[in-house]
């Protein structure tokens, strides 16, 4: 009997090791599950997420690098290309442009030799009508008496206007993508006249300051200048300068614009002396002449002054006198070319015309509010200091039409 107990005990005692070693199994098992959710372990599989993730960010910042460099590329062979390949527009266009400026030459000498850059301006260029104006085809008519029959739209455009209206007009010209830009009609060429900076020999004066230092109604920009040191002061006009009699500006020979004592546009190579002779009362100095008596002056490819903003000067046979600007964005290929200025005075009946100087010195006032929109070579819209302009002066009172730019005077 008590064998059996033993054996009784004995396969207890069994049991009771089984069941504790199923217990340790079991807390083993969960030990190591527990290890493995442990910060150690998580922090293992967050560098490797973190892995992962970085050589998916390498493998765009390769793409990225990738599509900019065949952009570079293709940039590049598109600047080289427009530069010195085969078609020559682009290049005529630079070097014109560039080489009439005069603070930015370098963009045409920086990528052209000097002989190429010469062959470009001998195959752009004009060549003026010779001789001098007849003063003789002018006969200043007064509209108020005569009928008026119009030949075309633009003779319209000039002569339709109120009776009340003896000073000027204002005409919007539209050059499509190339350009914009106003026509001033004067009505009265007696009151047509150089002014010019207070400050000549020391600095000019932006065209506002000179319009209403000269009581005028309607301005433009008018003579070139020197340039010196690059610094476009204005200081100093170029060739031959005379206002109301009196020599501003002396040289030894001249590309005289400007108006006698019969109100007349005179254009013709003279000295000052000469000048004085003819009775030119207001003169400046440009070039090129662009209609001489009714004759256009011969222009090859673009004229070989590019395209810019452009100020120009006109009369009629009848005597009615044209003041011109056109504006463009030089930055984007925008402006006008010589070619661009004839056409418009001829369609507008000038039978003498002339450049006058343009770019970032173009400008039109009215009331001396700047009614066109000036820009320098940058695209940035600003002008800069003149020695001279041609006006309109005031007379007693104002009857100018001014309706197309009325925002612009009136703000």
């Amino acid at each position: 009997m008590k064998k059996n107990q033993d054996s009784l005990d004995t396969e207890k005692d069994v049991k009771d090791i089984k069941n504790e070693v199923t217990d340790k199994s079991d807390e083993i098992s969960n030990n190591i599950e527990n290890n493995d959710k442990s910060p150690k372990a998580k922090n293992k599989k967050s560098e490797k997420d973190k892995k992962t993730k970085q050589k998916k960010k390498l493998k765009l910042h390769e793409k990225i690098v990738i599509v900019l460099a065949i952009l570079f590329v293709i940039g590049c062979s598109t600047v080289v290309f427009l530069l010195y390949g085969p078609w020559s527009g682009f290049r005529d266009w630079l070097i014109t442009t560039a080489m009439r400026s005069m603070n930015h030459q370098y963009l045409a000498t920086w990528f052209y030799s000097d002989k190429t850059i010469q062959e470009c301006l001998d195959k752009n260029r004009v060549v003026e009508v010779s001789g001098h104006t007849d003063e003789n085809a002018i006969e200043i008519v007064n509209y108020e008496e005569e009928e008026i029959t119009y030949a075309n739209e633009y003779e319209r455009q000039i002569l339709e206007k109120s009776k009340k209206n003896n000073d000027y007009k204002i005409i919007k010209i539209d050059g499509g993508r190339k350009f914009t830009g106003y026509m001033a009609v004067i009505y009265d060429p007696s009151r047509v006249e150089v002014a010019t900076s207070a400050y000549i020999g020391s600095s000019g004066q932006y065209l506002t300051e000179i319009s209403k230092k000269n009581n005028a109604l309607v301005a433009i920009n008018a003579g070139g200048f020197r340039d010196e040191n690059y610094q476009g002061t204005g200081s100093t006009p170029l060739g031959i300068t005379i206002n109301k009699n009196k020599t501003i500006a002396n040289a030894t020979y001249g590309n005289i614009i400007g108006f006698n004592n019969e109100h007349k546009l005179i254009l013709g190579k003279y000295s000052s002396s000469q000048a004085k002779s003819k009775g030119i009362r207001d003169c400046v100095s440009f070039e090129p002449y662009l209609i001489m008596n009714g004759e256009k002056s011969q222009i090859y490819g673009n004229g070989g002054w590019g395209t810019a903003p452009r100020t120009a000067i006109g009369q009629r046979a009848d005597g009615i006198v044209l003041f011109l600007v056109l504006d463009g964005n030089r930055t984007l290929g925008q402006g006008a070319t010589i070619k661009d200025l004839l056409d418009i005075f001829d369609r507008y009946g000038a039978i003498n015309a002339s450049n006058l100087d343009g770019g970032t010195s173009t400008s039109m006032t009215v009331k001396s509010k700047t009614i066109n929109d000036p820009t320098n070579l940058s695209g940035a819209h600003s002008t800069r200091p003149i020695p001279s302009a041609f006006i309109l002066r005031a007379d007693d009172s104002d009857d100018g039409d001014y309706s197309v730019v009325k925002n612009r005077v009136d703000k």
